[in-house]
């Protein structure tokens, strides 16, 4: 079951939108903002098949 997330870019500021796939568990990954083109780690916490949580922070902080 793949959802859409919003979360803030931690390079920009912007809002740009991720998709999860909460039949994997938890999960961290790095993703491109589709904003500003910068690497972000995301940090993405899922409980009874749907996401709970979500951080994201800069690649290599």
């Amino acid at each position: 079951m793949e959802t859409a997330q919003e979360v803030l870019c931690p390079c920009c500021g912007q809002p740009t939108t991720v998709f999860v796939d909460c039949w994997a568990g938890n999960q961290d990954y790095v993703e491109d903002c589709s904003v500003c083109c910068q690497a972000m780690v995301l940090h993405i916490r899922v409980d009874d098949y749907a996401v709970s949580e979500i951080r994201t922070e800069p690649i290599g902080r």
